[in-house]
């Protein structure tokens, strides 16, 4: 199966010019995030392999760089990359995370399964803390798209400014990067924070 970065370049050999949005459209769908393929032309423009520049319709196109494509990248190529043992669901993390609060000294309330509602609310005292969780997933794309949709769900319910607010996922690298790519100024002004937890029920705070 073919990584991503080959897609991508095949695509432009025969498409230069084409933006991430355009990109994304005929690889992976129009109703999927371009946040994949923007990271990736970026790295492979870091690579020396694109050359990104402005189109005359004012938009950032992609195009082929004279250097030839030699590398393999199992990384990219969208299996699973847990064994099946790694994966942590939702309601794992929900467990983890509920054990590791009252050690903490919250109470707390979990939305189980497909219930409505924040997933975890906690209060100590005055203070109120809301969580919510996404599991492991089985492809890049897929993490993708949980980091995102979960940062929107969380987004729309910060309406009390003294609420703590903060997601949560599986310790896996990929949502490590995906947070440290987040915008610092994003973080300060959000006071968004982040849950990664292992599957030994570890849990870091960032």
């Amino acid at each position: 199966m073919s990584t991503l970065a080959v897609q991508i370049v095949r695509l432009l050999e025969h498409n230069p010019g084409l933006t991430d949005r355009e990109i994304t459209d005929q690889l992976r769908g129009h109703s999927s995030s371009q946040q994949p393929i923007n990271q990736r032309c970026h790295a492979l423009k870091d690579k020396g392999v694109l050359v990104r520049h402005t189109r005359q319709d004012g938009l950032i196109g992609n195009y082929r760089a004279s250097k030839e494509v030699n590398f393999i990248e199992p990384q990219e190529v969208e299996t699973d990359h847990n064994s099946k043992d790694d994966n942590l669901s939702e309601d794992d993390l929900k467990h983890f995370l509920e054990k590791w609060l009252v050690g903490e000294g919250w109470q707390v309330q979990i939305a189980w399964g497909y219930s409505q509602g924040v997933d975890i609310e906690a209060s100590k005292g005055t203070k109120h803390w809301l969580i919510e969780v996404k599991g492991s997933g089985s492809r890049n794309a897929m993490r993708v798209n949980y980091f995102l949709s979960v940062m929107g769900e969380l987004l729309q319910r910060m309406n009390n400014q003294d609420y703590s607010y903060s997601i949560a996922f599986p310790d896996i690298q990929q949502f490590r990067n995906l947070w440290k790519r987040l915008p610092e100024l994003a973080k300060s002004r959000t006071q968004i924070s982040a849950l990664f937890v292992g599957k030994d029920g570890n849990v870091v705070h960032l």
